[in-house]
């Protein structure tokens, strides 16, 4: 008799509930790899059947569960220990609900966005610099044309690939690339640049940028390195009369 009383001294609810919560934390923490929160879900609403269940089969149900509730609500369960347990429930409940909706609302923390200087100042010998074949093609000659077709072939052979067909920054290599390279059609790019400062940029490429224009991320080679001058000019024309733009002038 001495042993049966021991025995009911728990409440069989509070063990059930104990033995759900020690399931989740298994399946949470003790579980490698990691669960999906899909299938914990599944898991915690099987096992939860599963102790009502067992508390239907083997007590009352309304004795076991409801009536101790409502009593711990109601102000029953005369004691310091009773007391607390209602004070800690009327905080924690409102916090849980406030920690539920903050992770489903709040948004993830990200990176601030790059503050990079995307059309950096060049160096001053830049300046300076004028496109020697720009006069035959203003004048109209068949030298300038000319040029213009070589920096259409120079382009097709060596830009294509990234720029693309149309100089729109779509080109096949393009979305693989971050950032994707320059949309020449845009009139916020070469429109608004002169001549002397895409010469300094597809000589230098990505690797020519200034500190302010860190991160480093541009794709861009260094052309200066496998084009010569005179076929940087020409493509550079080739940018200008394909586009419909007219490069930026000191005047």
């Amino acid at each position: 008799m001495e042993e049966e009383g021991k025995k009911s001294s728990i409440h069989p609810g509070i063990v059930v509930g104990l033995c759900i919560l020690a399931f989740y934390l298994v399946l949470k923490l003790a579980v490698k790899p990691p669960l999906p929160s899909s299938l914990i879900f599944m898991y915690m609403s099987l096992a939860t059947i599963g102790g009502i269940t067992y508390l239907t089969l083997f007590h009352d149900l309304k004795k076991t569960i409801v009536d101790p509730v409502l009593l711990f609500l109601g102000g029953g369960f005369e004691g310091g220990v009773a007391k607390g347990g209602r004070y800690l429930v009327l905080v924690a409940l409102p916090l849980v609900i406030w920690f539920y909706v903050y992770g489903r609302m709040g948004g993830a923390l990200e990176p601030p966005l790059e503050q990079r200087i995307i059309h950096p100042a060049p160096p001053g010998e830049v300046m300076g610099l004028y496109n020697p074949f720009r006069a035959e093609l203003e004048e109209g000659t068949p030298e300038g044309d000319a040029y213009v077709e070589e920096g259409r072939e120079i382009y097709f052979k060596n830009c294509v690939f990234c720029h693309g067909d149309l100089l729109n920054g779509d080109g096949i290599f393009a979305h693989g690339l971050n950032p994707k390279p320059a949309d020449f059609q845009d009139a916020t790019t070469i429109a608004m640049l002169q001549e002397s400062y895409l010469f300094w940029r597809v000589s230098t490429g990505g690797i020519g940028l200034p500190m302010e224009s860190t991160p480093w991320n541009s794709a861009m080679p260094r052309w200066e390195t496998m084009l010569t001058e005179n076929e940087r000019w020409k493509v550079i024309m080739f940018l200008y009369e394909y586009t419909g733009h007219s490069p930026r002038t000191w005047e």
